[in-house]
This record gives C-alpha cells, sequence and structure tokens, in this order.
C-alpha cells in the first residue's frame, strides 16, 4: 500500500523522555507503564509498553524515545495509554525501542 507524504505528516512523532516506569501486572503480556515528557508543548504523556524483556525499570528512566503523540488515548486494563512508544522487532519479535542517536530537544518532531 503506498500513501502520499501529506497521509505520512498527519502521523505526530515526536520525541520524549522516560521521567518514570513501573510495573504493570494487571496487562496481559509482561509489560511497564511509562511516563513520558514531551517538553512545554506536549507535557508528560502515559503509555504501557511491551518492552520487558530488553530493558529494566532502571534504565528506561531518562531515556530518549520516539512515540505517535496524536493517536486517540487506548483504555488498557487500568492503564489509559496517551501515546504510542514505538518500536522495531529483534530476531525473536521482541521489541527494540526507536530513539535518536544524539541527545535532542524533548517534543522534537520526526520528519
Amino acid at each position: 500500500m503506498t500513501i502520499t507524504y501529506d497521509d505520512f505528516a498527519k502521523v505526530d512523532i515526536r520525541v520524549g523522555r522516560i521521567t518514570r516506569a513501573e510495573p504493570f501486572p494487571e496487562a496481559r503480556k509482561p509489560a511497564y507503564k511509562l511516563w513520558i515528557d514531551f517538553g512545554p508543548e506536549i507535557g508528560e504523556k502515559k503509555s504501557s509498553a511491551q518492552i520487558t524483556k530488553h530493558y529494566t525499570i532502571e534504565e528506561l528512566v531518562g531515556r530518549h524515545v520516539l512515540a505517535v503523540v496524536n493517536f486517540p488515548p487506548r483504555q488498557i486494563g487500568p492503564v489509559r495509554s496517551e501515546v504510542l512508544t514505538l518500536g522495531v522487532p529483534d530476531a525473536d519479535g521482541e521489541v527494540v525501542l526507536i530513539a535518536p542517536s544524539q541527545d535532542v530537544p524533548l517534543g522534537g518532531q520526526m520528519f
């Protein structure tokens, strides 16, 4: 399926920094609850992410990530996920987070 650039531009992907991470034992698959700061324009948003295979809570805090910030919130069990944190699968299908390779300002939009 081919899309136009205008279609792509509708997806608002921003860089944020994880400020807090907690276990999410109520999730069907192992996951964490994340709080991500996207800077003053967007602020802090909550997300749920199935990233327990490659990341501990301690190493997540302070890490930059990319997330879609303009999807409607989604209820995942008791958690209202406000953004979709982005990742790609490893060889076993486990999520590896997508992040910039250098320090960048929070809230920067992917293009």
